[in-house]
């Protein structure tokens, strides 16, 4: 039994939920993953996955035994990139996922950047607005908008993303255009509700440097970035988003800034990872080339560019 491959495919198992994924990530049979878990736990003399017909789960041994393989794998890869071609230019999969529209309209336009200086990176990118599970889903890298919650993952800040308020022209003619926050009463918003919590958002807005939270009434709830939009152009009131979302919208006036003097705070732009992917050479090059993309001008991060 080679150890070191069945300990890959035992935290492959793990991250991706179940054999066949792990078989089908791996590009193995499902029935040599098979055998080399048994004869890993036969090695060990213990069992480490729990198996049903629908669920795979870690037992106390395979709790205990899966930080150290992560640990082992990230060392030996590390120690093989110092001495090897792939210091300088790794390979192999990477899985990194990003709400969509930061990659549809930010870092996948970008990436021939990244991939003709990385040829030999495959990267396999996710666009989601739900909060996805780094360990479980077997995702190297994301990309979050708002402030870190999870602790148990390294931050690297990239960027503080302005944020807008707008809503669409028609629904200005019929509502009027809000010169002040005294204005809001009788207007509405667009809700935007997480579809991974369920937790509600209303608008929010700086006002003698102090976040001042305010709810509308709303006749939509939405729990994607891209219908939030959609409802704001289709006029049913007032929404806020990071400028780069609706940079477009405003310069072809399908959308129009209102309250401009009392914006939203800016929200933090995050890459997050787990820590033992920190010695992945993958995932360090694919978050440095954020951080630099992150730093080219003409991004529309911001609302203004002047004095930036």
């Amino acid at each position: 039994m080679d150890r070191l491959n069945a300990m890959r495919v035992f935290t492959r198992i793990v991250e991706s939920g179940g054999f066949a994924k792990a078989a089908d990530s791996l590009q193995m049979p499902r029935a040599s993953v098979t055998i080399l878990i048994k004869q890993l736990e036969a090695h060990l003399g213990v069992q480490l996955l729990q198996r049903t017909t629908r669920h795979i789960s870690l037992t106390l041994d395979g709790a205990a035994y899966y930080p150290r393989c992560v640990r082992l794998l990230a060392d030996l890869e590390e120690t093989e990139a110092v001495f090897s071609a792939a210091r300088h230019n790794p390979k192999g999969l990477l899985r990194v996922d990003m709400p969509a529209g930061i990659g549809r309209l930010i870092v996948i336009p970008a990436l021939p950047q990244f991939t003709a200086r990385y040829p030999l990176i495959e990267l396999e990118i996710g666009l989601n607005d739900r909060t996805v599970d780094l360990i479980r889903e077997g995702v190297d890298c994301v990309l979050r908008g708002g402030s870190p919650m999870d602790d148990s993952l390294v931050a690297r800040p990239l960027v503080m993303l302005d944020q807008v308020t707008c809503a669409s022209p028609e629904y200005l003619q019929r509502h009027g255009t809000p010169q002040c926050l005294a204005d809001l009463p009788g207007h509405q918003m667009v809700e935007y509700f997480s579809a991974s919590t369920g937790t509600r958002f209303g608008l929010e807005f700086v006002v003698e440097g102090q976040v001042q939270q305010l709810n509308l009434p709303k006749q939509v709830s939405v729990n994607s970035a891209d219908g939030y939009m959609a409802a704001c152009e289709a006029g049913y009131g007032l929404v806020q988003a990071p400028y780069y979302h609706v940079a477009r919208q405003l310069q072809e006036g399908r959308l129009c800034e209102v309250l401009s003097d009392r914006p939203p705070p800016a929200m933090p732009l995050t890459a997050l990872y787990p820590p033992h992917r920190q010695l992945s050479r993958r995932v360090r090059v694919f978050v440095d080339w954020l951080v630099e993309l992150c730093g080219q001008p003409g991004q529309h991060f911001y609302r203004s560019e002047s004095g930036r």
